[in-house]
């Protein structure tokens, strides 16, 4: 087994295996999928900062097994962070790791952590969200497109209830829409407010959208997906690469580029190229959502909201 020892910020990260091909359809390695962690990290590292982390590991690449690690791996490095997140299942703390800065998150890409899930919540309170979250997964034969115009609808909700919103390709199949709140809220608060909101435009559109969590009823459905609004789960975060045929990320974008894929019907899907390429000319779109303060609404304005949002005509 081939390594390498090198130094990042003035602390030691051994490297191995850097050859090995992780997606095997372009032949992107372990050192192309560190490159890109490195060269990504000024924009990802606040948006993983002080965040719990579950990895997401795929030792022989994305054609294999692959296997989720709430607990940080106890041979980690001292200088590698962790906080406590209280487990019901197991009835007790479960050490995450923290990636606050460029050697933990080589760290883990050396572990084959091709994807980075993090807590809707920062380590400093676990049960007090930033943001309020909508995950868009797709029942086949609807695609990414269906998602666009679900996350079009949810956006124009949302201003009707004076949040701003912003949406980031999964990196797989469906899209994401997060309303950053930044101020005291809990779990309780927001996973209910986007269930109801979910079932509001189900309501409305009920030939494209699914609220219901059984998978039986989203075929050819857009499923909103609530439940990531919850202490005990992490959701993919932005820039994370993605475990597809091809490397491809999480990525924010805007959403007049969300009304165009819609009108010119091009999916939204970017590879880790396109991304270091975007990020040079557009900075982080997804920047607003770390400081931006909102406050959540109350349920009873899910009720207003109905009223208001304009049905389609039959």
């Amino acid at each position: 087994m081939s390594q390498v020892e090198v130094e990042i910020q003035g602390k030691p990260v051994k490297l191995s295996n850097l050859e090995k091909v992780l997606y095997p359809a372009t032949g992107f390695t372990k050192a192309q999928m560190i490159d890109y962690y490195t060269r990504i990290a000024p924009v990802l590292l606040p948006h993983l900062k002080n965040r719990p982390l579950t990895l997401k590991r795929y030792p022989e690449g994305v054609e294999n097994e692959f296997f989720y690690e709430k607990e940080c791996p106890s041979h980690r490095p001292p200088w590698v962070h962790t906080t406590p997140v209280w487990s019901d299942g197991n009835a007790r703390d479960i050490n995450y790791c923290l990636i606050d800065d460029l050697p933990t998150l080589v760290w883990t890409a050396n572990l084959a952590d091709i994807e980075l899930h993090t807590s809707l919540s920062l380590s400093t309170d676990t049960n007090r969200p930033t943001v309020l979250a909508f995950d868009l997964d797709p029942g086949a034969p609807a695609n990414i497109l269906d998602c666009a115009q679900v996350a079009l609808w949810i956006y124009e909700a949302l201003n009707e209830l004076k949040l701003k919103s912003f949406a980031k390709t999964s990196g797989s199949k469906g899209l994401q829409v997060y309303a950053p709140l930044n101020t005291p809220v809990g779990y309780d608060q927001t996973k209910p407010f986007a269930h109801g909101l979910a079932g509001v435009l189900e309501e409305i559109h009920p030939q494209y959208i699914v609220s219901n969590m059984r998978k039986n009823l989203r075929k050819g459905k857009v499923f909103i997906d609530w439940s990531q609004n919850d202490a005990h789960k992490t959701t993919v975060c932005v820039y994370s690469l993605r475990a597809r045929a091809h490397p491809m990320v999480s990525t924010p974008v805007t959403w007049d580029e969300v009304k165009a894929s819609l009108r010119k019907k091009q999916p939204l899907e970017f590879d880790y190229r396109q991304v270091s390429q975007r990020v040079a000319t557009l900075g982080d779109l997804f920047a607003p959502t770390l400081k931006m303060k909102q406050r959540l609404p109350g349920l009873d304005t899910l009720k207003i909201l109905t009223a208001r949002i304009s049905r389609p005509e039959k």
